[in-house]
């Protein structure tokens, strides 16, 4: 603990918690989960990559998604795990500043092309028979660089500035990895600028636009389902979008709990706990939500099975 304030070279992660009997039975948990998450999106990408009728928009985005999972993974648990095998809980500066980068672009990447997905549903129930001229191959590609190339824009700017800070009253981060938050609880540093800056990117950019971009379009999807005279045709209708519409309901609501309940002394420790679930469990339920209950990806499988037997 530095009182005064200096300058550090490293950073000592806290963790998910300090109680002794927990940690092999976190680690445990941690380690499934991630290996199943790892495993299941791979199969996903796998199956589309492979098999010509997941060759749509759709999947397309859900292609994307399963990447933007395994790295969200990869850059935010891969500290912990090593942790808690080698006991050793330092990261270097710019290894802090680096996973800070990281798992914030993965977070916003995931955002926008959730959103992305919303069009590809409101097109396909609310304008379906100009879907193919509308979800081509160029606008497709065209919306998933952009989602890719904001999440680099949005937080390159919050990181360089965070990088610039020099004093530290703290080695110690509160957290179980390097996140914004937690790093400018310990900085002794003026973060003037970085605080309008997270605050004014954080409420418009990574949250009011792509909940209005992602929401919005479900507004007319559901007027629309509403308007389909045959049960049988409404059920159709909202199988189509029910999987993203949870998806997206449950990574909107950890992220809140996350980013924009007001911290303090006595639930930083829960915020962690939604982190965790944010990082860990949300990338795994992607495919398992998404794919496999999808009857589409069920015959993909069935004939990668039988081309093996």
């Amino acid at each position: 603990m530095y009182v005064n304030g200096t300058t550090t070279e490293y950073f000592i992660i806290k963790g998910i918690t300090e109680v002794p009997e927990l940690q092999i039975t976190i680690f445990i948990v941690v380690f499934l989960i991630y290996l199943m998450t790892i495993g299941g999106n791979m199969v996903i990408l796998i199956l589309i990559c492979m098999d010509a009728h997941l060759h749509t928009p759709m999947y397309f985005f859900l292609a994307n998604l399963s990447i933007v999972d395994m790295a969200s993974s990869t850059s935010s648990l891969h500290k912990i795990l090593i942790s808690f095998i080698t006991g050793d809980r330092t990261v270097s500066f710019h290894g802090c500043m680096t996973q800070s980068f990281m798992s914030g672009s993965f977070t916003v990447h995931e955002l926008f092309i959730l959103a992305a997905m919303s069009y590809d549903r409101y097109v396909a129930i609310c304008r379906p028979l100009s879907y193919h001229l509308t979800m081509n191959h160029r606008t497709c590609v065209l919306s998933v660089s952009s989602c890719w190339t904001l999440g680099f824009l949005f937080v390159s700017p919050l990181v360089g500035i965070l990088s610039s800070f020099s004093c530290y009253t703290s080695i110690e981060v509160n957290h179980f990895l390097c996140d914004i938050v937690p790093l400018l609880n310990i900085t002794c540093s003026d973060t003037s600028i970085l605080d309008i800056l997270f605050f004014i990117e954080g409420l418009f950019l990574f949250t009011i636009a792509p909940f209005l971009f992602t929401f919005t379009p479900y507004i007319f999807i559901i007027v629309a389902i509403l308007k389909i005279h045959t049960s049988h045709g409404r059920r159709k209708a909202f199988y189509t979008c029910s999987s993203h519409l949870t998806v997206v309901v449950l990574l909107y609501t950890l992220l809140i709990s996350q980013y924009l309940v007001p911290s303090s002394s006595t639930n930083f420790d829960s915020k962690k706990l939604y982190a965790l679930f944010n990082m860990a469990a949300v990338p795994l339920l992607n495919p398992l939500i998404y794919s496999f209950k999808n009857k589409d990806v069920k015959a993909a499988l069935q004939r990668r099975f039988r081309q093996k037997l």
